[in-house]
């Protein structure tokens, strides 16, 4: 017998351990080359493990749940084993329990046959006849039984198809991942650690919109994307950075340490929880590489394909609320930089023009949330006024002037 283990690899800078978040395959399943077989969760990604060969998956020593490290055996796989396996006495075997399963539920059944006016109980609260226990002659099913099962929370546990996961009574209780778990932790020790103050102010989208909508279909036939806010925010953040240095700057220890390169971090909702991933050298893309680059950071967050590379090394970062409705938000630094900007959603709302005239104008109000201890709030003000009158008039912020 050839085995081949199934072996924890390389999870990436700083992580040495992961959680088996789920198995594709079940112990005897035959598995091809290639394929995956396991699901790893990390502190921020999520790694699928694949066969190394084609055979049998004769041992799983990885349950869902538990905790591993590099190195360590997932399980085993019999390469001597070239197809499924098939056996006849495993088929009766399986026909005999299917038969004996029917004819215990049938015996269940009669068992717990109700009366009429307690079948008409049971139907109007979808409630099944096997699920109740039958006070009656011969376990016959009463119309108190009846009226007592509607009355009486069911208190089975029922095992989800989720991992760690159960449903009891009317609540559920789920293990955390191991990505929520860090998120917790990292947001808990921002706050106990950073200085954190949020600024606020408002931007005219009116010429961003404009310059938007007049070339949007010739934007998007000439690069295959749609042309976005984000960029236009990555430009004017980029900009400001450059003339405010220390909002791109982080604290490390005693010392403080400027960043000399923007590495914009986008924030990134997906169902295991928030992601930032990065744009490398941002200030170097158009507008057209910056909204590729979002638009393909975006679906390996959705898919969960995002590698460590993908996520380390942030000097700032950019929140999106305005895709869920956000009107205003304080966002929560992401360490260890020192600031970030949140954008909020666009609202229709009155406003004073220079010429004195009062008009409906998109507005959105924008929010820097920042580390006290590196930067003041003479510099965040500034910084944040910046952002508002780059995005005010983009076409200077384009041919930068």
């Amino acid at each position: 017998m050839s085995k081949i283990q199934i072996i924890v690899p390389a999870l990436g800078e700083s992580i040495t351990e992961a959680t088996v978040a789920k198995w594709y395959k079940n112990s005897g399943d035959f598995v091809s080359k290639d394929e995956v077989v396991v699901e790893l969760e990390t502190d921020k990604v999520t790694l699928e493990v694949v066969a190394a060969e084609s055979g049998q998956l004769s041992e799983i020593i990885s349950q869902t749940g538990s905790n591993v490290e590099i190195g360590a055996i997932l399980g085993t796989i019999d390469s001597s084993v070239l197809s499924a396996p098939f056996s006849v006495a495993s088929e009766v075997k399986s026909s005999q329990q299917t038969v004996q399963e029917v004819k215990k539920e049938s015996d269940i059944a009669a068992k717990n046959f109700p009366s009429p006016a307690a079948q008409v109980i049971l139907d109007s609260n979808n409630i099944k006849p096997s699920e109740v226990s039958g006070t009656g002659k011969e376990g016959r099913i009463t119309k108190g039984d009846a009226m007592s099962a509607i009355q009486t929370p069911k208190a089975e546990v029922i095992q989800s198809t989720r991992p760690s996961e159960v449903i009891q009574g009317k609540e559920t209780r789920t293990k955390m991942s191991r990505l929520r778990q860090t998120i917790a932790k990292r947001l808990k020790d921002v706050q106990n650690t950073a200085a954190i103050l949020t600024t606020f102010n408002e931007v005219d989208m009116f010429e961003v919109m404009k310059l938007r909508s007049e070339n949007q279909e010739e934007f998007q036939k000439k690069h295959n994307v749609k042309l976005g806010f984000m960029s236009f925010f990555v430009k004017a953040v980029i900009t400001a950075l450059k003339e405010f240095p220390m909002v791109n700057a982080e604290i490390d220890g005693d010392a403080v340490v400027y960043k000399h390169f923007y590495d914009i971090g986008i924030a990134v909702g997906t169902e295991s929880g928030l992601v930032v991933p990065v744009l490398r050298n941002a200030d170097s893309l158009s507008l057209a590489d910056i909204e590729k680059s979002i638009a393909n950071l975006g679906k390996k967050a959705r898919d969960g394909k995002l590698s460590m590379s993908d996520m380390v090394g942030g000097t700032f970062t950019i929140t999106n609320g305005g895709t869920y409705g956000s009107l205003l938000s304080t966002p929560i630094i992401n360490p260890p930089q020192s600031g970030i900007l949140g954008m909020h959603n666009i609202v229709q709302r009155p406003v004073g023009l220079p010429n004195g005239e009062i008009a409906l104008r998109p507005m959105m109000y924008i929010a820097l949330s920042y580390d006290h201890r590196i930067i003041d709030g003479k510099e965040a003000v500034q910084f944040l006024v910046k952002v508002k009158q780059l995005i005010e008039k983009p076409i200077k912020m384009l041919i930068e002037i």
